[in-house]
């Protein structure tokens, strides 16, 4: 069993730079984040944008003003739940 971590993150925008910094302290290299509603307006985040990838759903793209992340991936639900399946542990950071 894989001992990595997807993160969900789907905090208010107000409360995303602090869970962004409790990630920070989490997070280990085979990890993975999804940003998920405001949240996604931080995706411009220092350590969001050190991350390998990063993930958001192609409905909620459309709050990016310019969604050319280099280390973005716009995913569907159909791919958000493969995501979920490739993963021992899911943790929602609200």
């Amino acid at each position: 069993m894989s001992d990595k971590t997807l993160y969900m993150i789907q905090a208010s925008h107000a409360a995303t730079t602090q869970i962004i910094e409790q990630l920070s302290q989490l997070y280990s290299e085979n990890d993975q984040v999804i940003l998920m509603g405001d949240a996604v307006l931080s995706v411009e985040h220092p350590f969001i944008q050190q991350l390998k990838e990063i993930y958001i759903l192609e409905n909620e793209a459309e709050l990016l003003s310019q969604p050319e992340v280099k280390n973005l991936k716009i995913i569907n639900y159909a791919e958000f739940a493969e995501l979920c399946l490739g993963f021992s542990r899911c943790i929602s950071m609200k």
